[in-house]
């Protein structure tokens, strides 16, 4: 089912098409004017505008520009009764997605509306796998303590020396991970990611080594592990001191000879790959505790980087706040939103446990359930989530 907005200042018109396109199974809108229409594209979304080219105030060509200053994300078809090959070409030209001449073919106009649908979802499709594999990550923020961080990184990046990079969750360290591989002489290799903590003790080793077939009871096939699908790249630990001791002594050991060996094989495999870890644990005390082993820790520190807490830099919220609502409302196909100074302030104010993730929720939150202009009142009523 599609949203579809019409725009046409002939109400018999308008009726008829609501009446078809919803026994289509299609939500519609209605407006009789352009005005009336760009008033509610600013305030909700749409898959699909149908536009009538003559109307009173503005005409559908003028409509058609003013809704891509609005959103690029939504077809736009043009109907009309008065229309030319001229008129058709300028409109296409301004981006309409098609031109359908009145008395509407209803045949042509189910078929225009079912390709647009299909356009897009493969618009949104294409921006979520663009996110996905996006080699862009940006480190927002100008305060001393990101400063130190983006300074190291540049310094060390270039270099194979292996990091460790600790900090509260949520405050980046995936990003600083990508940003050592993205500006490292292995950026065109892979850079792949092992979630320690989210991987059972006793699959680990099949995770970062592979196995052979056969070797465990649900090992149908041989597989690689991150380790070789690496190669040449860099393998990204995160939440290491979550990793098993059996499973730190098999890590040590590539480390070491940068040799591993799959599950069920005793051949040897060479591999070349740079090691970025990450925890938010004191690695000092897991050793002291002995959940975790010290020479793998100093085998792993060659560098350390520490990403400081949003707390410890406020400062570099209104730039976060102003970055994650562009980023937003762009993945949500929306008009973009003001933040007020005030508003801003008041972010500043607040203890973010849960640091940047925390942050960019709130932020989401907001450009959810607040108008274009995000004020004060609004953080204050929204920045707890809804219910606490």
């Amino acid at each position: 089912m599609s949203k579809i907005l019409v725009i046409d200042d002939e109400k018999s018109i308008r009726n008829t098409l609501k009446e078809i396109l919803e026994y289509e199974k299609h939500e519609v809108d209605l407006a009789e004017n352009g005005i009336e229409g760009l008033e509610k594209l600013k305030s909700n979304k749409f898959d699909i505008i149908l536009c009538d080219i003559k109307m009173p105030e503005m005409d559908g060509i003028e409509v058609l520009e003013k809704v891509f200053e609005i959103t690029t994300d939504t077809a736009v078809v043009m109907i009309s009764g008065h229309g030319n090959i001229d008129t058709a070409v300028e409109a296409i030209k301004k981006g309409a997605y098609d031109f359908i001449e009145k008395p509407l073919d209803l045949n042509r106009l189910l078929v225009t509306i079912k390709n647009a649908v299909d356009r897009s979802d493969l618009i949104t499709e294409t921006k979520i796998l663009k996110r996905k594999v996006s080699k862009t990550f940006d480190i927002v923020g100008e305060s001393a303590a990101i400063q130190k961080v983006k300074d190291i990184i540049d310094r060390v990046a270039p270099t194979d020396a292996r990091v460790l990079i600790t900090g509260p969750n949520g405050t980046g360290k995936e990003l600083v991970a990508r940003w050592l591989h993205e500006k490292s002489n292995r950026a065109s290799a892979p850079f792949i990611e092992v979630n320690c903590a989210a991987i059972p003790s006793e699959l680990i080793e099949s995770e970062l080594f592979g196995h052979e077939k056969g070797a465990f009871t649900s090992a149908i096939k041989q597989r690689k592990g991150k380790f070789e699908q690496a190669n040449g790249g860099t393998v990204f630990l995160d939440e290491i001191g979550d990793m098993s001791l059996s499973a730190q002594a098999k890590v040590l050991r590539a480390l070491q000879e940068n040799k591993i060996s799959r599950v069920g094989s005793d051949k040897d495999i060479n591999v070349n790959v740079r090691i970025v870890a990450a925890t938010n644990k004191d690695i000092k005390l897991e050793i002291e505790e002995k959940n975790f082993r010290e020479d793998l820790y100093h085998r792993l520190s060659v560098i350390l980087i520490r990403v400081p807490s949003l707390n410890e830099r406020k400062e570099d919220i209104p730039l976060l706040t102003n970055h994650f609502v562009t980023q937003i409302c762009s993945e949500m196909g929306l008009p973009g939103k003001v933040v007020e100074d005030a508003a801003l302030k008041e972010l500043q104010n607040y203890n973010w446990t849960g640091n940047i993730r925390e942050l960019r929720n709130v932020i989401e939150r907001l450009i959810i359930l607040c108008p274009e202009k995000i004020t004060k009142k609004d953080v204050e009523m929204y920045v707890q989530p809804l219910g606490l």
